[in-house]
């Protein structure tokens, strides 16, 4: 969690670039503006006042998104936005993970357009052997 945190700014800078690039599929894009719009938001699942409750819904949904965004999108994309080194891009990845487990998988799929789930233990990027592609994404797998 710590590691996400000093990562955040970017993080974010990487994904603010994914969302501006025509390579990243539409569905990661759509996804990216949901995220950004719900975390400017008033309203939440959790109410804000409510103290360390009240942001961990954002915290949480904000991992959803990265470990999504992260498996779908094609890895030399994203090497080409993060600031960082691919190791370090991975610890990052390794997180998110770790803080999406904690939503369950069917609304994962909900949220990412469909049964496309990827196992937990999967590195960042694509994994071109898997035929659970999204129809049109051409990218990757699906996002979760």
């Amino acid at each position: 969690m710590k590691e996400l945190l000093l990562a955040l700014p970017r993080l974010c800078r990487m994904l603010v670039s994914l969302a501006a690039d025509r390579d990243v599929p539409t569905a990661a894009k759509v996804v990216l503006a949901a995220l950004a719009v719900y975390l400017v938001s008033p309203i939440d699942l959790v109410p804000d006042f409510i103290p360390w409750l009240g942001y961990l819904d954002d915290v949480i949904l904000a991992a959803v998104v990265v470990d999504g965004v992260i498996s779908f999108v094609d890895r030399s994309l994203l090497l080409r936005y993060w600031p960082g080194t691919p190791a370090s891009l991975e610890r990052v990845a390794a997180v998110a993970r770790r803080l999406a487990r904690w939503v369950p998988t069917r609304l994962k799929a909900r949220i990412f357009g469909g049964p496309h789930v990827l196992p937990s233990s999967t590195g960042p990027g694509p994994d071109r052997s898997s035929s659970h592609s999204p129809p049109g994404a051409g990218q990757g797998r699906g996002m979760v």
